[in-house]
């Protein structure tokens, strides 16, 4: 991980101020990043994870401006459960993706869904929530969760993508919420826009956003292709999947992969091309 200054306001353009939450990890990297938008008068995207200490720079770096909305990508732990005590604090409304509550025993605890967020408004797709120098249009990207939403800001070409693509790895894509085929589509929906610059709730800006897409959506091929190989040669079980396809992979991050090696199988099952048999898999006869 590099070093990154938790909590503090860093103004990476004249509209959009960045706050470092405390909350690394092998699955956040050097923690959730929530972003204020605007000037006068401010949205907050991602207020992050329910800490104290989080909270208490947000606002220092909110200073007393008004806060017009408080905006959230997805429900993930890391990500919505701030949203409560800062619109107590602030008295913003809370809007962006729908609720969604899910058990699963995953493999990432702090990525457990949210079931205390509750928001005053659901935006779909193409519906913006604006202030005096800012419009935010959610921008449905399904996939990492069924709920995710990006955030485009027009008046700086710039995109907030949650953790749909990030700027340090890729993106974690879990049954039963996460969808592998819904993920690819949204990469194909992100490749068809001109955005300028993504700011990532995880890892640095993307200067070059096509061209990270079209590798993010390359190395989902690769993989897909690992495990139709690995199938011929009738390793079919994910776990001897992922030992072969994940070499030198920090084995807190074994579960994931796991899980991201099941999001490829259900998709190629989807398309005829792979079937279950008990525990293991092998190519559709």
């Amino acid at each position: 991980m590099i070093e990154a200054p938790t909590g503090v306001a860093l103004a990476v353009e004249p509209l959009v101020t960045r706050v470092l939450a405390p909350n690394p990890s092998p699955f956040t990297y050097t923690g959730t990043q929530t972003y204020l938008v605007g000037t006068a008068e401010l949205a907050v995207i991602d207020p992050g994870p329910a800490d104290s200490r989080h909270l208490d720079a947000l606002l220092a770096a909110i200073g007393g401006r008004p806060v017009a909305a408080i905006l959230c990508t997805h429900t993930h732990r890391d990500h919505s459960p701030a949203a409560a005590p800062l619109k107590a604090a602030t008295g913003a409304p809370i809007i962006g993706c729908a609720p969604l509550t899910l058990e699963d025993a995953g493999p990432r605890a702090d990525a457990a869904f949210d079931t205390h967020y509750v928001p005053d408004r659901v935006l779909v797709d193409g519906e913006s929530v604006t202030g005096p120098d800012w419009t935010l249009t959610a921008v449905a990207t399904p996939g990492h969760t069924s709920n995710h939403l990006a955030f485009a800001l027009p008046q700086a070409g710039a995109l907030f993508t949650g953790d749909h693509v990030m700027g340090w790895s890729t993106t974690v894509v879990a049954p039963p919420d996460g969808d592998m085929a819904a993920y690819m589509a949204s990469l194909d929906k992100l490749m068809a826009r001109d955005d300028r610059i993504y700011y990532p709730a995880h890892g640095e800006p993307i200067e070059r956003p096509r061209r990270f897409v079209r590798g993010l959506m390359g190395h989902r091929k690769q993989r897909e292709g690992q495990i139709l190989r690995l199938l011929r040669k009738d390793v079919g079980e994910i776990p001897a999947m992922v030992e072969r396809m994940y070499v030198g992979l920090d084995p807190r991050l074994t579960g994931a992969a796991g899980r991201s090696v099941l999001a490829h199988l259900l998709d190629l099952r989807a398309r005829g091309l792979v079937e279950e048999e008990g525990e293991a898999w092998r190519i559709a006869a």
